[in-house]
């Protein structure tokens, strides 16, 4: 099915393979992560991850043949969403986030789909919205959190500048802010204070706002741990080039601590 001309959401394509069945789901948002992704769906489903919430996956249009539907459905994805629209990471859960609020689900968990994160602690999300808290940031430097070949330069970054900075906007302490394993209850999402479907939500700019907003709003937040593993040797997954990337990343930050997207 094609959705289109929609406010705030991007352009995209959505092919169900299965009707919701369960409370929340999780948004998997990709671009080309070739073999990474398949491993993790895997992961998930040797974990029963998928018969604990829908598999929602994100695509921001990969040609590289991870999308395949036949490999999809085997690996427990209950949709396939295909932005055909303009717009990165930002637009990518955006699409995700209006398709969660309209299968009204209770909340939702985002994960990277690069198979750095421990998909089989999505039980830990799970319990805490069901407990009531409407923000659960995932983080590998708390208490049963594992950080793993951690490359130093991003160590630092975080923990010198990007949790700091995230942390004071917040007006609550975060340790791992850059990490996307979270979970948002739909309480968060539909609160009329923090409107995500917003065209200016285009790279990382959503992030770093949904990491905020909650706590400045009152709502209950809290930190989970989790395990990032980098690989040993080989190049870091990510799509944040050095420069650019990283610069564009600490403008984000300072608009963030301005309110640049608080509504």
């Amino acid at each position: 099915m094609k959705y289109k001309n929609m406010i705030g959401v991007p352009d995209f394509l959505c092919e169900e393979y299965a009707s919701k069945t369960t409370k929340y789901c999780i948004l998997i948002p990709i671009i080309n992560e070739g073999r990474r992704i398949l491993k993790e769906l895997s992961r998930a489903k040797r974990h029963g991850v998928d018969k604990l919430c829908d598999i929602i996956i994100c695509d921001g249009g990969s040609n590289d043949g991870s999308t395949d539907p036949k490999k999809l459905k085997k690996l427990g994805v209950n949709t396939l969403l295909i932005k055909t629209g303009d717009g990165k990471q930002g637009a990518q859960l955006r699409m995700g986030i209006w398709f969660a609020l309209e299968r009204c689900y209770d909340g939702v968990i985002t994960i990277d789909g690069n198979n750095k994160d421990s998909i089989e602690d999505v039980p830990r999300f799970i319990q805490k919205l069901d407990r009531g808290f409407d923000m659960v940031q995932g983080s590998r430097f708390i208490k049963g959190g594992r950080a793993i070949h951690t490359p130093w330069l991003r160590y630092l970054s975080v923990r010198l500048i990007h949790a700091p900075v995230i942390s004071l906007t917040a007006g609550e302490h975060f340790t791992d802010t850059t990490n996307a394993y979270r979970a948002y209850s739909r309480k968060y999402l539909t609160h009329r204070k923090v409107q995500p479907l917003r065209d200016i939500f285009v790279t990382y700019e959503l992030l770093a706002y949904l990491s905020v907003r909650a706590s400045q709003l009152k709502l209950k937040t809290c930190e989970v741990p989790v395990t990032r593993a980098y690989p040993a040797k080989a190049k870091a997954p990510t799509k944040i080039s050095f420069f650019k990337g990283n610069g564009s990343l600490i403008s984000i930050l300072f608009k963030n601590l301005r309110g640049d997207y608080t509504v």
